[in-house]
């Protein structure tokens, strides 16, 4: 495998992830409606402590928010074609995926102070959180797996 090869599974993921991130923005929004649940700042507060930005009002905030949720869902697509260039395929590489995507949530989150351990959340929560979670890893892995087959 050549290093042109990687950055081609890199790229491809990173479409992917665009992929994933829509269908996860799908998802939840659907939840909140019917749940009546706020949408979470949890993501955007984080990225504001790492990058030291604090937006000016309520509607930067809101457009903060919306550029840290796609850029993180496109980004980490990119870590779905490393694992297709480590060899990882079909459901083996969206389960290993999810794992990295939820798992690095669950230690980074609480690291920095804007979210409790996985363990307070509460059953209801934690569902939620790792269904929405599913569905971009899923739809990450489909569109991968629709782009890499495109190109043989």
């Amino acid at each position: 495998m050549s290093i042109g090869d990687v950055a081609a599974d890199f790229g491809k993921g990173l479409f992917a992830g665009l992929a994933g991130t829509a269908a996860m923005t799908v998802s939840s929004t659907l939840e909140m409606k019917l749940s009546g649940r706020a949408a979470s700042e949890t993501p955007a507060q984080a990225a504001e402590k790492v990058l030291k930005v604090e937006p000016e009002d309520a509607q930067s905030e809101g457009q903060f928010s919306n550029l840290v949720h796609w850029g993180y869902g496109t980004g980490w697509g990119g870590a779905r074609g490393l694992l297709a260039s480590a060899g990882l395929s079909g459901p083996v590489a969206t389960v290993a995926h999810l794992g990295l995507v939820w798992g690095s949530e669950q230690a980074v989150l609480p690291a920095l102070g804007v979210s409790a351990p996985v363990f307070k959340y509460g059953g209801k929560a934690v569902a939620t959180d790792l269904l929405h979670h599913a569905v971009y890893a899923t739809a990450t892995g489909l569109a991968y797996s629709y782009l890499d087959r495109s190109q043989s």
